[in-house]
């Protein structure tokens, strides 16, 4: 091939492998379509790296091997993490990705400086910053998903401002290289202070608001890598970066409208203390109780069952014996469907992919905005390790810091049960007065060995 036909199948392949990103995003928003999307987005990655791989740049392709088999053995077990380590892995991920945004932008300017236009050098100053704080911010989200760090925020007074001037350093520091492109000097700070500032933008931030902050980290490191395609003159980066550029920003905004916050509230909110009153509001308040065999019995005379999964579902690993229950109840001809809050878990979608890992059937599954209404009608709600997304202080209690919050209704069911292991703050920690009412019954233990308990008084009390 001459290299005019070689460019331009590496183009083609470009163009096809773009075509697969757009349609997997399109075909990931529909369950029915799912799968397909994520082979087409899988497809198109090959693709992607197939073109880069005949690019006639490359001189020795002994390095590229190497590449690929380290990423491949570090890989490997990273897609292989429960389902509950998924939010964590995806923040990995993203700390990846901005990670090589950065070395690739560090290698441009200094293969380049002194002669790159300012134009040029502005959007290279962007993919370096912007890749900078959303590697260490990536990276800090995970450890306090994984709860290696902290989940509460650490703040101190003047937190805000200080972490605003590091920012400002920074970007102070871009506009003199900017203008100045041979200042090579200046370049490692305007690298080192926004991987500060990444660390400093996330401790304050609490466990709750996480996953927020990891579609907020998400878009930075698709546009980083839009602005990386700029500087490399690679339209396949572009139009990748920019997908998930957008898709993070919009996903971002879908779940701080589920948790009626703005990005100000997110990132310089601290929302995620735990409540001083809540300890003391545990040791002088009662609740009510019940053992397995009642569960079962009030199940049983249901007509109509709500269950609400959680997180503690998903630590439990308890989607399949849920999925017995709802055979068991379907069996005797009680009503059962599941309530899904937007950001139920720790990622949107979390309970669905879980539920849909258990086979449960997708058309029993109902967004909260459909389900609400519904709940006065209930016999048994059942709250399966869901915290925040049912309490009720965020519609009557306005000091409370999930006030206005849209939440799941299950108090107005005429019995709620609760399956938790104690009655410590959920993940906000705020604590939760559903709890205390007069129609709950807690169901203290382990999800997966609760559920499977009532099961088996299922079957012993039908044989």
């Amino acid at each position: 091939m001459t290299p005019l036909t070689v460019q331009t199948v590496i183009e083609l392949f470009y163009l096809l492998a773009s075509i697969l990103f757009i349609l997997s995003l399109k075909w990931l928003s529909s369950p029915s379509t799912a799968r397909r999307g994520v082979l087409a987005g899988e497809l198109g990655m090959v693709i992607a790296i197939a073109g880069t791989l005949l690019h006639h740049g490359i001189v020795d392709y002994r390095w590229i091997a190497i590449g690929l088999v380290l990423g491949t053995i570090v890989g490997v077990p990273l897609g292989l993490v429960q389902m509950t380590a998924v939010p964590q892995r995806t923040a990995l991920s993203h700390a990846f990705g901005a990670l090589c945004v950065t070395l690739v932008g560090t290698s441009e300017f200094y293969l380049r400086s002194p002669n790159v236009p300012r134009f040029m050098m502005t959007v290279l100053a962007i993919e370096v910053i912007l890749g900078s704080l959303t590697f260490t911010g990536s990276l800090m989200a995970a450890g306090k998903l994984q709860e290696v760090l902290p989940q509460r925020p650490i703040t101190y007074r003047g937190q805000n401002f200080v972490n605003l001037a590091l920012l400002g350093v920074a970007v102070a520091i871009a506009l003199d290289i900017i203008v100045h492109p041979g200042a090579k000097a200046l370049f490692p700070a305007m690298v080192a202070i926004p991987l500060v500032f990444g660390v400093m933008m996330i401790i304050p931030i609490g466990g709750a608001d996480m996953p927020t902050v990891i579609s907020l980290l998400n878009s930075y490191a698709g546009l980083s890598a839009a602005a990386m395609g700029f500087v490399l003159d690679s339209k396949l980066l572009i139009i990748a970066g920019a997908l998930d550029g957008s898709s993070g920003f919009i996903l971002s905004v879908i779940m701080s409208k589920a948790m009626n916050r703005s990005f100000t509230n997110v990132l310089f909110g601290a929302f995620g203390q735990v409540e001083e009153t809540a300890a003391a509001a545990q040791e002088t308040r009662s609740v009510r109780s019940a053992s397995a065999d009642e569960a079962a019995a009030i199940l049983t005379a249901a007509n109509t069952v709500v269950i609400v999964p959680g997180y503690g579902m998903a630590v439990a690993q308890a989607q399949h014996k849920v999925r017995e229950l709802y055979d068991s109840l379907s069996k005797r001809g009680v009503e059962v469907r599941f309530a899904i809050h937007p950001v139920a878990g720790r990622m949107p979608g979390h309970m669905n992919v879980l539920l849909a890992e258990a086979d449960i059937p997708y058309d029993r599954l109902v967004e909260m905005d459909d389900i609400n209404g519904d709940f006065p009608q209930t016999d048994v709600a059942l709250v399966i390790g869901a915290n925040d997304v049912t309490n009720p202080a965020a519609r009557s209690d306005s000091n409370s810091p999930i006030y206005g919050m849209p939440i799941l209704d299950v108090d107005k069911a005429r019995t709620v049960m609760v399956i938790k292991r104690s009655m410590s703050p959920g993940f906000a920690g705020i604590d939760n007065p559903l709890y205390y009412m007069d129609r709950t019954l807690m169901l203290f233990g382990d999800a997966k060995g609760y559920v499977n308990d009532i099961v088996r008084e299922f079957s012993a009390n039908h044989s």
